[in-house]
């Protein structure tokens, strides 16, 4: 696939991408921590480190003075950067990053608005709007997720053990509206109400590239559903860094229930759990030892075919590494991966990693899981912020069936 080459460019849209990726929503803590939205200085030699921004400085011998960790205001700050990027799933993505941050009070956590449109080499129209707004006192987080794609994708069937011969290209439209209020309880915990709402149209598909009927098909085609309805959310977050843990405990629970007099197609109800854990191996090395569980399942009820559970289809789109998103797909998927992270150079600009995952699906719902599917692979990390600790991660996944790919992601993958 010309992984050398592909990785170039990724690498320079990523650096011209650097200011506006930096703030995404979802790197800004919601849980209770000690140092607001800065990160402590841990140890005596963090002058000594570098991150992409020293180097680009050392090349053009700028003499910078150093900024304030945390400077930001009521007063918006805009940015507007293009980007280059490359996934499996899009191919080459032409992207313009842009996002607006800011505080609603002084004492406040920063809010963030980011949005994020691209048009890929596999003709898709995607637009992502993202909102993180934090309200005085911290006591409350609203969290907003808006999306319309029009998003040619594959599917390869129901269960862990279909086949990747079966891949049938699928059409459709998308349209998302989600926002969740927490309301803070005590210390590292939250909990409280969101609504969510998700429309699919012209959805078709184009059929099996081997002729053969599809899971699609067997499920039962529809040209259009709709999915609305409440979500019950909790949250414990006792990481040292949201951004980049090297300890602490992460658990979240989303109980969703959509209903038919609110507008969905089908009444259904579906449970995600998501628990993470951190810790540094040895103890007194800044390597770490992560471990995250992600359990995403239908309780109740028959989503329509592209509302189930699916491989990287995780608010991140972070899980499988080693696969296309959407190549397992099922009502229940359970899902565990493990990463050991380590420094390359003493300075921190390059670190690595090792991973292994493995999942599990079932196919239609009140079906029982399938076989466990593994992926693995090693990873590059370059350090795009010393302060908040946020890394480019490039991997490289390895799975079944001949499956492997180039991933990138800014900021850790859990």
């Amino acid at each position: 696939m010309g992984v050398n080459k592909i990785s170039i460019l990724i690498f320079a849209g990523l650096l011209i991408a650097v200011a506006a990726r930096a703030q995404d929503k979802r790197y800004i803590p919601i849980g209770h921590t000690k140092y607001k939205d800065t990160v402590p200085v841990t140890h005596p030699d963090t002058t000594f480190e570098r991150d992409i921004f020293d180097v680009i400085s050392s090349v053009f011998h700028e003499n910078q003075k150093p900024g304030k960790v945390d400077s930001v205001t009521s007063k918006p700050v805009i940015s507007i950067i293009p980007a280059v990027g490359y996934t499996l799933q899009t191919g080459f993505a032409g992207t313009i990053s842009g996002n607006v941050i800011f505080r609603m009070a002084p004492e406040t956590r920063i809010s963030t608005i980011t949005i994020n449109p691209a048009y890929t080499q596999n003709k898709q129209v995607i637009i992502p709007i993202q909102s993180n707004i934090w309200l005085k006192n911290d006591k409350y987080d609203l969290i907003g997720d808006f999306r319309f794609y029009k998003y040619p994708q594959s599917s390869f069937g129901l269960g862990s053990n279909s086949n990747i011969a079966n891949e049938n290209p699928l059409v459709y439209s998308f349209f998302r509206f989600h926002e969740t209020v927490l309301r803070n309880i005590k210390g590292n915990f939250f909990a409280g109400l969101g609504y969510i709402f998700d429309d699919r149209w012209n959805m078709y598909e184009k059929g099996q590239l081997n002729g053969q009927a599809s899971d699609f098909e067997r499920y039962g085609p529809v040209s259009k559903s709709i999915s609305t309805g409440i979500t019950f959310s909790a949250l414990y977050d006792s990481r040292n860094n949201p951004i980049n843990a090297s300890r602490g405990f992460y658990s979240s629970l989303q109980y969703r229930d959509n209903f038919t007099f609110l507008g969905s197609t089908t009444a259904w109800r579906s449970l995600i759990i998501d628990v993470r854990k951190y810790f540094r191996f040895p103890e007194q090395s800044d390597n770490v030892l992560a471990f995250w569980s992600y359990n995403w399942l239908i309780i109740h009820g028959r989503p329509a075919y592209l509302d189930l559970p699916a491989t990287g289809h995780d608010p991140n789109f972070t899980t499988g590494r080693g696969y296309i998103q959407g190549r397992f797909r099922g009502a229940q998927m359970v899902y565990l991966e493990s990463e050991y992270r380590f420094k390359i150079t003493r300075n921190g600009l390059l670190g690595g990693v090792v991973f292994a995952n493995a999942q599990s699906f079932s196919a239609a719902p009140g079906t029982a899981l399938q076989g466990i599917q593994p992926g693995f692979g090693p990873g590059l990390r370059v350090k795009l912020n010393k302060v908040s600790k946020t890394n480019i991660a490039i991997d490289y996944g390895f799975g079944r069936q001949g499956s492997k790919g180039l991933f990138i992601n800014v900021g850790e993958v859990f």
